[in-house]
């Protein structure tokens, strides 16, 4: 989903442990952005802005504006984050330029909506198997999740890709037969 958003980079000349440290230690992360016919250039961004970004609705399918100081003006998708297992600061992150002409792959979330009948009347359990379906689209039309109503779901049946409803133009790219969830049996242990 494109936003308007614009996120301000500059261009990295060093690369290295040393160099990336001294970037974090000034407010800043190393990036990498590449794709889309450009070369690809080290830039460093704010970790605030991304995490802006990666935490909002639409997360990392969010499509946004690099504004490179002195270079190009272009958008871009987050394609790759690493964070410290630690602190849970944003350490590094990966930018791919988007052709909004071109169909691209992405996952995006399900929202189950309501109380299952199986799960409500008949003792049964919800099990959520998969919480994303991957899809092609064009980068405008990225919804920000897809919605599926379980009221109607009794026990022992299940929700697949392929029962997901797709807005025109889009693609499943995952199996249809994916399992996405099903009401089961609660059993008891001996």
């Amino acid at each position: 989903m494109r936003k308007d958003i614009t996120v301000a980079a500059t261009v990295r000349d060093t690369r290295g442990k040393g160099p990336a440290r001294r970037l974090r230690v000034a407010g800043q992360i190393p990036a990498v952005l590449y794709g889309s016919g450009g070369s690809d250039i080290a830039v460093a961004v704010s970790p605030k802005e991304v995490n802006k970004i990666l935490h909002s609705n639409t997360g990392h399918n969010t499509i946004f504006n690099l504004a490179v100081a002195g270079g190009e003006n272009a958008p871009v998708m987050v394609i790759d984050w690493l964070h410290d297992p630690i602190k849970d600061t944003l350490l590094h992150i990966d930018l791919k330029r988007i052709d909004l002409a071109k169909r691209l792959k992405v996952k995006v979330p399900v929202h189950l909506e309501g109380e299952a009948y199986g799960v409500k009347t008949e003792g049964g359990l919800m099990d959520v198997v998969n919480r994303e379906i991957e899809v092609e689209c064009l980068p405008d039309d990225i919804p920000e999740h897809f919605t599926y109503d379980v009221t109607s779901m009794r026990l022992n049946q299940t929700v697949r890709a392929s029962d997901i409803a797709l807005k025109e133009g889009m693609l499943l790219l995952s199996p249809e037969d994916l399992v996405v969830c099903h009401v089961t049996v609660i059993r008891e242990s001996v």
